[in-house]
């Protein structure tokens, strides 16, 4: 075990400029990540990687052959906490996205110690939230039964300024594991899995802000192309030349506050996206939805919600 505080948002390569609070008997963190050609899919991966710095001990990041400047983006960064893995992307391996969570799992070995954090490249942490992060670590790290902790996610929609709810955007994910039960990234690396199984859990306040969805659409549509080919290979290409994000179910106005490293990019915003429907353009599977807001509403239970981990009882 360590002592030692969390570091200020200031400190944006890491390095010591404690926070008010210390927390005490913390285990040492490995964060890690994959990436390959953030450049071309507007990857948010310099802000995903300093959000995480502060509270890591060491970064692995696996980045694969590129087809334009990731690697130098990564290095330019410049914190000794960061170790590049140069990892190859087989191309040909275009079934299910699992050249995602096999490349994750490549990372996760690298990293030197027992907990992991895990950030995909268009995953931020918010600064208000480090010290939650901290305190659940020390609360469940002596806890055999926990294999991961879960994070609320906030899911960001045609643009920065604008929220994803529907039940079809997942509201929770695992994203700090415990390395020596022998977790590993599964399927397209969305998730975790022990042994086949789905891995147990504690919850956290701690909140994942997810930007992929917040592009411009040309460079959404772009970047959906590159990520399909990892699923059906090339052969739906064409079904993002013309790219216009919808008006679907769910979408709110964002409240809250960026993470501090994301408000440049968010000011820097120029393209419009309004996400108000008419009821009469509602389809059925809309109108389902709102049913079952309602039901969840009543009842404080959501049906069929798919969680891809299983809680720990106290």
């Amino acid at each position: 075990m360590s002592l030692r505080a969390p570091l200020t948002l200031n400190d944006a390569t890491g390095n010591s400029k404690p926070m008010e609070k210390v927390i005490q008997n913390s285990p040492p963190i490995s964060g890690f990540t994959v990436v390959r050609n953030a450049v071309l899919m507007d990857y948010p991966i310099v802000e995903s990687i300093k959000s995480l710095l502060p509270i890591v001990d060491e970064y692995i990041v696996a980045v694969g052959q590129s087809d334009d400047q990731t690697r130098d983006l990564i290095a330019a960064i410049g914190s000794d906490k960061i170790k590049i893995i140069d990892t190859f992307w087989d191309t040909k391996k275009t079934s299910g996205g699992l050249i995602l969570s096999e490349k994750t799992n490549e990372a996760l070995q690298h990293c030197s110690h027992d907990w992991c954090f895990y950030l995909q490249a268009d995953e931020v942490i918010h600064e208000e939230d480090w010290e939650s992060i901290r305190q659940s670590l020390v609360m469940h790290s002596n806890d055999p039964r926990v294999e991961g902790l879960l994070f609320k996610y906030i899911h960001f929609y045609g643009s920065h300024h604008v929220i994803a709810t529907a039940r079809n955007w997942y509201r929770q994910e695992i994203r700090l594991v415990r390395k020596s039960t022998g977790i590993q990234s599964h399927g397209d690396a969305q998730g975790f899995r022990v042994d086949g199984r789905k891995a147990f859990v504690k919850p956290t306040r701690a909140r994942v802000f997810h930007y992929g969805w917040a592009k411009p659409p040309e460079q959404m549509g772009q970047k959906n192309k590159l990520l399909s080919r990892w699923w059906h290979g090339n052969k739906l290409d064409n079904a993002f030349d013309q790219f216009q994000y919808s008006n679907d179910y769910g979408l709110k106005k964002f409240t809250g506050t960026h993470p501090k490293v994301m408000r440049e990019r968010v000011a820097a915003q120029t393209w419009n996206f309004d996400p108000k429907k008419h009821w009469s353009d509602w389809n059925l599977k809309e109108l389902n939805y709102l049913a079952s807001d309602i039901f969840e509403f009543i009842f404080r239970f959501r049906i069929g919600e798919y969680k891809n981990y299983r809680l720990l009882k106290d």
